[in-house]
């Protein structure tokens, strides 16, 4: 077994390790770009131990981004931001509303599901927390919220960026770990929707206690009525997460060619509807371009840093170290939650995935844990990061487009990060919830 092989191989790590370790702490704690620390570090690390020739650091980064499922991130991006530009992420609202506005705290709910609807899409978190906070927060303070906590349920709502698929991360750790991209968005339908189902019922279990928002007056034939309305008005905004769907989970398409579908058709209802321009391609594709380019350099610079940490044994080192303090798998897989969140509440998703995944992956294997279950615990883990005060990387999305304190909003994050965390520990503990919808092979 494979951890047989790594209890085998004793491991001592050096200065070749700590010192760019300690550079790539310093270079973030400064604000240098992740892409920047990330590639300072391998190239040091590389320099220190001499374990591959400096000469190599070049053809590691083409064939760091030389993989055909990364051309759908790109897509995916572009596709949530031609979203918003025509203006069907506002149909998606105009769905939600309808289909919450019978019960009290209903615009809050809808904020929530009109979360997950771009998650759907674009596939990002932050995107999501920019774009429906742009939609709702205003919204949400008229309709009796306080600003933090409106600010706050975006923010948690966004998390579902990354957990509903299809869903960039599940294709970059899919990469990372050599995991089947298609197999992990089918396993991650049940994972997501548990994590949006908690967010909901948290705003509703916040809203009782509080009484934000009124609601739930109308009649189940007005509430019908009402429905039948919006999806009649805005039925077209759901074509694109129907092809993604179908696409992807019918074995039909590949999650780039739906990617790619996904992009034509949102651009021609664009077009049809009158609200894309010619003209809007430009800023549309720069903006696009401007998100692809922090994640590809990312995964780029990462696999020379992967490749020296594995062979200066730093995962057979972590496995060594976290198995001397248990050896039960519960109290493992606790601990590797507890260092994801707190790695999501201070670095972006993808330097997460491409440095911490193969430095967990063993330990995973070793406490024998199913690879999908594994990935989606990981992704899921990070998610709450996102939101964990004080740091939550959405926190300050919201923050930066309201000018609310960050420390208000992470005040009202908190029961969000709680019921988020009992998800997560069910996924981490129950592997059906991962697999139940997996041929049996991957069971």
């Amino acid at each position: 077994m494979l951890w047989q092989q790594l209890q085998n191989q004793p491991v001592i790590l050096g200065w070749d390790f700590y010192i760019p370790i300690l550079v790539f702490v310093v270079l973030v704690i400064l604000a240098v770009p992740v892409w920047a620390a990330i590639g300072s570090a391998a190239i040091l690390m590389l320099m220190i131990s001499g374990v591959l020739p400096l000469g190599l650091v070049g053809e590691s980064l083409f064939h760091g981004i030389d993989h055909f499922a990364l051309t759908a991130v790109p897509l995916f991006i572009l596709t949530g931001d031609v979203l918003v530009r025509t203006g069907l992420s506002k149909k998606f609202l105009d769905v939600a509303e309808a289909i919450t506005c019978w019960a009290k705290g209903g615009f809050g709910s809808a904020t929530v599901l009109v979360c997950g609807m771009f998650a759907a899409i674009s596939g990002s978190d932050a995107a999501g927390a920019a774009a429906v906070g742009r939609m709702t927060i205003d919204r949400l303070v008229e309709s009796g919220y306080p600003r933090p906590y409106a600010c706050a349920l975006v923010a948690a709502g966004a998390c579902t960026g990354i957990l509903i698929p299809p869903s960039i991360a599940y294709i970059i750790i899919g990469l990372v770990l050599g995991v089947n991209v298609s197999i992990l968005f089918l396993a991650a339908v049940i994972p997501g929707l548990m994590v949006l189902l908690a967010i909901l019922i948290t705003n509703t279990l916040v809203n009782r206690r509080h009484a934000y928002e009124g609601g739930g007056l109308m009649t189940f034939g007005e509430w019908g009525a009402n429905l039948w309305a919006s999806i009649k008005s805005g039925w077209y905004a759901f074509l694109v997460p129907g092809i993604i769907f179908y696409g992807i989970f019918s074995g039909r398409l590949t999650p780039t060619e739906a990617g790619a579908i996904a992009v034509i058709v949102t651009i021609t209802i664009g077009f049809i509807i009158g609200t894309l321009k010619f003209s809007d391609f430009p800023a549309m594709l720069v903006s696009s371009a401007k998100v692809n380019g922090v994640i590809l350099p990312i995964i780029a610079f990462s696999l020379p840093l992967a490749q020296a940490l594995a062979i200066l044994g730093v995962p057979q080192g972590f496995v060594a170290a976290a198995t001397s303090v248990s050896d039960q798998p519960w109290v493992l897989i606790l601990m590797m939650i507890l260092i994801l969140i707190a790695a999501g509440c201070v670095m972006e998703t993808t330097p997460n995935i491409v440095i911490l995944g193969p430095i967990l992956f063993p330990l995973a294997q070793q406490i024998e844990m199913n690879d999908i279950q594994f990935c989606i615990m990981m992704i899921t883990a990070l998610g709450v990061g996102f939101i964990t005060p004080p740091l939550g990387l959405n926190l300050f999305v919201v923050s930066g487009i309201t000018g609310e304190s960050i420390l208000k909003i992470a005040v009202r994050a908190v029961p969000f990060v709680g019921f988020m965390l009992i998800v997560t520990l069910m996924i981490a503990y129950i592997p059906a919830i991962s697999t139940i919808l997996l041929p049996e092979v991957y069971q």
